[in-house]
């Protein structure tokens, strides 16, 4: 059901303002929960505390480095009722790293946990407050504002107003930190296709500083009165503990996570649920019907970004390895390098793309300046998304004739093999139909000649032998020769960043320099020794006239 525009607000903060008088369950964490009405309280005092210690800030942007606490959402509230901006630190960077995501945030203060305030103090910039949750300092310093009125502030009933700074999963580069608005993320709660009612129990184990945790889940769980049930950070083997115990009806999930829920040995109990649906990002078709067999649920996906300026959503008729089309208001294409519409992909009966150079391009969301809200204090990485008015995703897809957008992988995986152009999802989704192969990951790394050579991450089962990989390579009749992977590299499990993402970027650093990584030789694979890694190394400097990247 699409929701009356007549109905709708324009903030954030009148959703959570509704939900002050309200005692239904918004919050259950471990073994505490927590009404509407005491989280709106909580939020109250924290709002309240900030405005008292930093009156006169501006901006105004509260740090928030913890895992997945309630500490962490009520901050979040407070930021909605103040009209602050909350920053979404990534705890798991470190050093010169987590130093420039700090920089480049202009934070008033930050709020973390014990285990993470060395890590903090070696990156922050001295002068830059800290506050330690659970210390007798953070303790008194709430309590004095305990009872605070939940009263607008004049910046949060600005729709245009700041409310998130969320970083981008970096899994094909370095972070960077995109804008909501108050205005965009309340559209997003009252426009997400998500329909919850008040009986509803929202499951998340993603991590809260990445748009997945909230715009996905928490957003229209707000919007509906529901609860939200959170773990502190993603486990295999406490996923399906958690959805008992906390009868959730619903859970989010973002790349891999889907996968390492299913390595765990299946229980005859899985399907003792109240789940009714899930949605996520990026699980493969097999993984989706293999968990609705075990878990008695049905999952959807669609494909959408941070940037707020693309979504593109499943309908009953979409086939099942594409991302479907376009939602309503969303228009999109496929682009070439030069910004020409690709003409619809030619596809077999297996539906590989007979004509990928010229049907593969980059995703293009048309119209979306109004959309996307930039990256803060980036305008040169802003510029690099936004031209003409449209939104170059950074995504490669191809579109089949009836116009269902199919994913290929991202421009950074773009590859360059003998002159010719390959993306990387299309292999991707050969190796993962070869037996005893779970998962792939396909990226490019220097050809010590030229161009690029193509690798391959694997994650295998016990029985995975490369010689019966080698010979299933070569009889396939969809994975043309220069697809072929020239490197292959075995890894328990693929890599992944904190937003549970395939991390191409570190695989892409690491290229030879990695135990189990094997080279292509005639018929064969023969492993990369350190003997062979520094032969590698000093071709491609040789032949390079570039740097080594």
């Amino acid at each position: 059901m699409s929701p009356d525009p007549t109905t709708m607000v324009a903030t954030t903060i009148e959703l959570l303002l509704a939900r002050a008088d309200d005692d239904n369950t918004a919050l259950l964490f471990e073994e505490s929960s927590w009404t509407w009405r005491e989280f709106v309280a909580e939020s109250a005092a924290r709002a309240a505390l900030i405005e008292a210690e930093f009156p006169d800030a501006e901006p105004l942007h509260v740090g928030v480095m913890m895992e997945n606490t309630p500490e962490y959402m009520f901050w979040l509230g407070a930021a909605i009722l103040s009209g602050a901006t909350l920053v979404g630190v990534n705890r798991t960077r470190r050093g010169a790293e987590l130093a420039t995501d700090i920089a480049g945030t202009d934070l008033t203060v930050v709020i973390c946990e014990e285990q993470d305030r060395e890590v903090l103090a070696q990156a922050a910039p001295s002068g830059l407050p800290t506050w330690t949750v659970g210390t007798t300092a953070y303790d008194d310093r709430l309590a004095a504002h305990a009872g605070a009125q939940a009263s607008p502030r004049p910046a949060a009933l600005d729709p245009t107003a700041r409310m998130l700074l969320l970083f981008t999963s970096g899994s094909t580069g370095a972070p960077k930190a995109v804008i909501c608005s108050s205005g965009r993320f309340a559209a997003l709660c009252q426009l997400n296709p998500i329909e919850f009612t008040p009986d509803d129990v929202a499951y998340n184990a993603m991590p809260l500083f990445h748009g997945n945790a909230l715009m996905a889940a928490w957003g229209p769980v707000l919007a509906n009165g529901a609860a939200y049930a959170m773990r502190r950070k993603f486990s295999a083997s406490g996923f399906r503990p958690d959805l008992q115990r906390f009868g959730a009806t619903f859970f989010n999930y973002v790349g891999r996570s889907l996968a390492y829920v299913l390595a765990q040995p299946e229980r005859p109990d899985e399907a003792e649920n109240r789940l009714r649906f899930g949605f996520g990002t990026e699980a493969s078709a097999a993984d989706r019907a293999e968990f609705a067999r075990r878990f008695g649920c049905h999952l959807f996906e669609s494909y959408g970004s941070s940037e707020g300026a693309i979504h593109i959503v499943r309908t009953p008729d979409t086939p099942e390895l594409a991302l479907g089309k376009p939602q309503i208001g969303y228009d999109a294409d496929v682009v070439d390098e030069e910004g020409n519409e690709c003409p619809p992909a030619e596809l077999d009966d297996n539906g590989t793309v007979l004509n990928p150079a010229e049907a593969i391009g980059e995703i293009r969301a048309l119209g979306a300046e109004q959309r996307f809200e930039g990256y803060y204090r980036n305008p040169e990485a802003s510029a690099a998304r936004l031209r003409d008015g449209h939104f170059y995703t950074g995504d490669l897809a191809y579109r089949d004739a009836e116009g269902f957008f199919y994913f290929a992988g991202r421009t950074a995986d773009r590859l360059r093999v003998d002159s010719e152009n390959l993306a990387a999802r299309p292999i991707e989704i050969i190796l993962e139909r070869l037996y005893d192969v779970r998962a792939a990951a396909v990226y490019p790394v220097p050809d010590p000649h030229t161009g690029d050579a193509v690798m391959a991450a694997l994650e295998v089962d016990p029985g995975f032998s490369l010689e019966s990989f080698a010979g299933a390579l070569a009889a396939d009749p969809d994975l043309s020769s220069k697809a072929m992977p020239r490197f292959v590299r075995l890894c328990d499990p693929i890599p992944v960043t904190a937003t549970r993402k395939t991390d191409k970027a570190g695989l892409r650093r690491d290229r030879w320099h990695a135990d189990q990584v094997f080279e292509r030789v005639e018929d064969g694979f023969v492993l990369v020794d350190e003997t062979r890694c520094a032969r590698l190394e000093e071709e491609t400097r040789r032949h390079r006239t570039g740097p080594v990247v």
